[in-house]
């Protein structure tokens, strides 16, 4: 491994307990297990054959650990060169190299450009905190499949208003937040 990289490991299904590469960045902040654990737990039988979008991908572990889980196809969106690469790396030496698709914009400019018209049964969101803005992926709700799930993690207590979205459930891991999202 090298010195820019770490790793986690994938929680459960087919890949489970694979190692991922995990860039080593201030712009990166991989979810902890627990919270990931938790988190695809809840999600269950909606994973299986699922079309999931991954916003500010980091490392790719939310979407690599929910094709492991039985999606069917992830969408990586991801600004940093280095987790790009990174991702393209996880992905081929998991075996998902056809299934996962890594797009390097920002998140806003994603949504606004190629993104616009897609729709996906399972959408995870976790933003940077420290640069965390509802405004990136305020429309969000338009490529959400009506009995999809939006799943956002934030550093507040209350689940942030997104247009036509209705928050579902709150869980506190840490200084995180998970908040789970439907269409309104």
């Amino acid at each position: 491994m090298s010195k820019s990289t770490s790793s986690l490991r994938i929680t459960s299904g087919e890949a489970k307990n694979r190692e991922i590469k995990v860039p080593k960045s201030a712009a990166t902040h991989p979810m902890g297990d627990r919270e990931r654990l938790a988190l695809f737990n809840s999600l269950g039988p909606k994973l299986k054959g699922a079309r999931v979008l991954d916003l500010y991908a980091g490392s790719g572990a939310l979407g690599l650990e929910a094709l492991s889980r039985g999606a069917e196809e992830a969408i990586f969106v991801e600004k940093n060169p280095k987790a790009i690469q990174c991702i393209f790396d996880n992905s081929c030496a998991l075996g998902y190299d056809d299934d996962a698709a890594n797009l390097q914009f920002e998140v806003k400019m994603a949504m606004c450009t190629i993104l616009y018209g897609e729709i996906f049964d399972i959408i995870f969101c976790d933003p940077p905190y420290d640069r965390f803005n509802l405004e990136d992926f305020i429309d969000v709700a338009d490529c959400l499949d009506d009995d999809g799930v939006f799943v956002l993690s934030h550093p507040y207590d209350e689940a942030p208003y997104l247009p036509g979205l209705v928050s579902k459930s709150t869980k506190k891991y840490a200084a995180a937040h998970l908040s789970f999202y439907e269409k309104a």
